[in-house]
């Protein structure tokens, strides 16, 4: 299978067009079979002299359909060569990345996050009830309060328990005494089981989870637990911003890994990445999707291969040391800000190997908000946070000129005289 290193353009689109000659070709090909075609020739024009150049865009023309899961068993043989370019990127993604061992993960392009960690969290609550004969009343969710929304979703589709560990206001860190108290609390309410979630990147504050605690805390009580890592955020940073990262495959506690590409990879929203050791994704086999060859292991069914597509243009741009150096120079523009926001004595929250910042809201005024486009933390009244991202099109001088704004809007506020 082809390694991660960069490629040339023409290499690029000649693997694309290749991959495309292997699928069905719904413009000439008398599949009579398929609820599906090419898009629409008389909305989308697929005879565009430009599509010649663009090969992503050939293959959202062509429209593969990659249902099913690619890497367990056989598959809808119409899409096989784009399917193939799906496996390299996830190859790419589980073992340049996240140190897997070859062909021993199971995975597939989602369309995005959020259905990457429900996922997660449906395959191990069928692994437990499978494996375990495990009620669902024994079976609790638990990851830190400030983990994603999909989480809490999860818990709602699957009706499932989830228990919320607090953090530390400024540090982000697991308050360890009160996670301590809510697997005793949840253990003394019968729950045997637990889904731990631990963060790679929380979507506010980018902060890093340390796995280590839950798994500790877990089997000191003697309690059976699956650990997944939610990286959607931190999946394309912090393997390269931190080589000494342990929060990979390498660690035998970690069992999955949902990744977002729609985030710092860039690619078209609605493209996640969901990644597990093998022996598990079987657990969501959905026996009753005969017509499908190889039946369907993933919660969306139908998916686009043109977004496995865009991923693997992506990534074969760039090559492994072609990333490195973006997220160096990504976290260099933040280590300015950073200076910046001390010097001004600012409060604010930064994981050093993330390139997230988030500033405590006392510091925010409604102009800045505005102007910056700066997310809060909580919409309405009660906020106490402000994040900004930098993303690759945030450069040093939209910084520098946030930073002079803000220098400007602190004097203005120690100017103004209190009332007595």
């Amino acid at each position: 299978m082809l390694p991660w290193k960069k490629l040339t353009q023409q290499e690029r689109q000649a693997r694309i067009e290749r991959a495309l000659q292997e699928n069905v070709n719904f413009a000439h090909d008398a599949s009579l079979g398929y609820p599906a075609s090419k898009l629409d020739g008389k909305v989308f024009n697929n005879e565009a002299p430009f599509l010649k150049d663009a090969p992503t865009l050939q293959a959202y023309v062509a429209n593969p359909n990659h249902i099913g899961c690619h890497t367990f068993g056989t598959s809808e043989k119409a899409f096989s060569g784009t399917q193939k370019m799906e496996r390299e990127v996830l190859k790419v993604l589980a073992e340049d990345i996240f140190k897997a061992e070859p062909l021993s993960y199971d995975g597939y392009i989602a369309p995005g996050g959020t259905e990457a960690n429900i996922q997660a969290i449906w395959m191990y609550r069928n692994f437990f009830m499978n494996y375990c004969d495990a009620s669902a009343e024994e079976i609790a969710i638990i990851a830190s309060e400030d983990t994603h929304y999909s989480i809490p979703k999860a818990s709602n589709l699957l009706m499932l328990d989830r228990y919320a560990v607090p953090v530390d206001f400024e540090t982000r860190k697991l308050d360890k005494v009160a996670l301590d108290k809510i697997v005793v609390g949840a253990k003394n309410k019968g729950k045997k089981y637990f889904i731990v979630v631990a963060n790679m990147g929380t979507t506010m504050f980018g902060a890093i989870d340390d796995p280590e605690e839950y798994c500790e805390i877990l089997e000191r009580h003697q309690l059976l637990y699956k650990l997944h890592i939610d990286a959607a955020y931190g999946g394309f940073v912090y393997p390269f911003s931190n080589p000494e990262s342990t929060i990979n495959f390498e660690n035998p506690k970690i069992s999955s890994i949902t990744i977002d590409a729609h985030k710092m990879l860039q690619a078209p929203y609605g493209t996640g990445v969901f990644l597990c050791r093998k022996g598990l994704i079987e657990n969501v086999l959905t026996q009753e999707a005969e017509y499908v060859e190889g039946m369907d292991l993933t919660l969306c069914g139908s998916r686009s291969g043109a977004n496995a597509i865009a991923v693997w243009m992506i990534l074969f741009t760039y090559g492994p040391f072609g990333w490195c150096e973006k997220i160096r120079v990504l976290q260099m523009r933040t280590d300015w800000l950073c200076r910046q926001l001390d010097a001004l004595q600012v409060k604010y929250f930064r994981d050093p190997f993330m390139n997230i910042v988030t500033i405590q809201s006392e510091c925010i005024t409604e102009e800045l908000e505005e102007k910056y486009d700066l997310v809060p933390q909580k919409h309405g009244i009660g906020n106490r946070w402000y994040k900004i991202v930098i993303m690759d099109h945030v450069e040093v001088d939209h910084l520098s000129t946030f930073t002079a704004d803000l220098k400007r809007t602190l004097h203005a506020k120690e100017r103004t005289p209190h009332k007595v």
